[in-house]
């Protein structure tokens, strides 16, 4: 099976990945933060340094800033929801490529009088998609919650533009990494982000159920869940400092660990590396795919401004019947509308949804070579 369903979870993991859950459940599985014998103490530094690596790698102000979830999604309802919740009124700019993760809970914001518009990404020229975020903010607009990259055609948003528009309006910003963490050099204070969301298991790298909410205002969100922390614990009320305000119950310290592992594999490899590397590939399968006929593309040719993905249909199939009987034939492809309707809504494929290959560390150009063929075979399929 050749995997290139790297945009919904990375596989294979590194090795020294899966290595660092196991040793961590053999040798100090205790409760991190809870007690101060030998054990506790010694998960609870591995979460730390898991935080301190988190740090260096996004340009956060401190590891306190470092609030671990159990995904993005996660990351971001509590980001959205804990700046929102009790300010009716205001207005929010996103874009028209978001993820559910973003769409369903400022969809549900609305409930409490939290209105949201989207703007326009041009699918070449970052001076145009500027210009449409410019043009919807109203004196209502408290923020900018958008995704960094599309999960369904790859386009990449010009966050540190956004994020200057951000700080001259005095907007707060926040941007949701799924798909750029681990992939894209991204740096907080010089993009001025205010919550950066992101998962562990995509391109960091990391096992599933663990996430990453930074922020260094963590202390002014409201809670969506409160509970015990260790630390002040003679009182009812939730901690006012981070990462504990964010933080109730046991955090996944095994996934945190393995985490670790994986923000480490990815700084050794080098971000620069790594995206010119899956790049090639991506560009080497786009234009195989072009030349095809009965394929379609959706996006123009990727260049700097996308991450690895490339998104396509065959004429006589669904993208759901082409994901299967490429599945059939040794590939890993996701097909339908990958949770992102409006992203599809602006691509013209809502009703067909659009068979992806992502790349990540693993894959080889080979991959590409290989795919193109096999999608050359399946677009020869008569039905």
């Amino acid at each position: 099976m050749i995997y290139l369903d790297n945009a919904a979870t990375t596989f294979p993991k590194p090795e020294a990945v899966t290595e660092a859950v196991y040793n961590f459940m053999q040798r100090k599985a205790a409760n991190p933060g809870r007690s101060g014998h030998k054990l506790s103490m010694a998960a609870a530094e591995e979460v730390y340094l898991c935080r301190e690596a988190a740090t260096e790698l996004f340009g956060a102000q401190g590891p306190e800033c470092v609030a671990f979830t159990l995904n993005a999604t996660h990351s971001i309802n509590m980001a959205l929801k804990g700046v929102l919740l009790h300010r009716a009124g205001a207005h929010v700019i996103t874009s028209d490529l978001e993820h559910n993760a973003v769409m369903r809970p400022l969809y549900k914001l609305r409930d409490a009088g939290i209105s949201y518009s989207m703007a326009r990404v041009d699918l070449v020229s970052d001076d145009a998609t500027v210009e449409a975020f410019e043009r919807q903010i109203t004196d209502k607009t408290v923020m900018i919650a958008c995704t960094h990259a599309s999960n369904v055609c790859g386009r990449l948003l010009p966050i540190k533009r956004l994020g200057a528009l951000c700080r001259e309006r005095g907007l707060l910003f926040l941007v949701d990494a799924s798909q750029t963490a681990g992939v894209v050099p991204i740096d907080m204070q010089e993009c001025n982000i205010d919550y950066l969301c992101m998962p562990g298991h995509k391109s960091l790298y990391g096992p599933m159920g663990t996430g990453m909410l930074i922020t260094s205002s963590g202390e002014t969100l409201e809670t969506l869940i409160e509970g015990g922390t260790g630390s002040n614990s003679v009182s009812f009320e939730q901690p006012d400092f981070m990462p504990d305000r964010m933080e109730s119950g046991t955090v996944n310290a095994p996934g945190i660990a393995g985490l670790r592992a994986g923000i480490a594999y990815v700084t050794r490899m080098g971000l620069y590396n790594i995206y010119n590397r899956e790049m090639g590939q991506t560009l080497a399968l786009y234009d195989m795919l072009a030349e095809i006929k009965g394929v379609r593309l959706c996006t123009p040719r990727p260049s700097n401004g996308y991450v690895p993905i490339v998104s396509f249909n065959i004429d006589n199939m669904t993208s759901t019947e082409a994901a299967s009987w490429l599945d059939t034939h040794g590939f890993a492809l996701r097909g339908g509308l990958h949770c992102s309707p409006v992203a599809h809504t602006r691509l013209g494929t809502l009703s067909l949804g659009l068979a992806r290959a992502s790349f990540g560390a693993f894959n080889t150009k080979k991959d590409a070579v290989r795919l193109a063929d096999a999608a050359a075979q399946a677009a020869a399929v008569k039905k």
